[in-house]
């Protein structure tokens, strides 16, 4: 049976401050102190978790953040990609750009338009990547382009002969 997980011993200023993040509005903060602070007080993960009403695994995943991180783990790490830029550069940009105005099909996907998915998929498959992205990070770099995922629709084609036509507004 592993040793019990409790929060490391705790400064003055340390006490003050989640002291004050235990009263924020922010209920994400307000409950990482709570957490702390009940460790602190000697309270084992499982005892915290019921008296908050949350899963042991929350308060072990607070205890733990906070000894990486400190007074930092009291807010959210942001989502998404760490650093699209990193990822995608302007010579890779410029090549997912050229993969989104081909057919999906000429890449063994079964579908007529992109997703953002299928797009993470052929950039990894095509070594743009060397792991599989989200589509939060192929949004993104699409967007660092100057284009923008909603109006894909301008500049995607279709293998039906009379695509052009349809979307025209000469159609009436």
């Amino acid at each position: 049976m592993p040793a019990p997980l409790f929060v490391r011993d705790l400064t003055d200023k340390e006490r003050g401050a989640l002291k004050e993040a235990a009263d924020a509005g922010d209920a994400f903060t307000r409950r990482r102190a709570q957490i702390l602070r009940f460790s602190d007080q000697g309270l084992k993960t499982r005892e915290i978790a019921d008296g908050l009403g949350c899963v042991k695994q929350t308060v072990c995943n607070a205890i733990h953040d906070f000894h990486e991180r400190g007074l930092a783990s009291l807010a959210r790490r942001p989502k998404g990609p760490k650093d699209p830029d990193r990822i995608f550069d302007e010579a890779k940009s410029q090549k997912l750009m050229q993969i989104a105005h081909q057919r999906p099909r000429a890449f063994e996907k079964a579908r007529s338009a992109w997703s953002l998915e299928a797009l993470a998929e052929v950039a990894f498959e095509e070594g743009l990547t060397s792991r599989q992205v989200s589509r939060e990070t192929i949004r993104q770099a699409i967007q660092a382009m100057g284009s923008s995922w909603q109006r894909a629709k301008h500049w995607i084609e279709s293998p039906d002969p009379q695509y052009k036509l349809k979307k025209s507004s000469e159609t009436a």
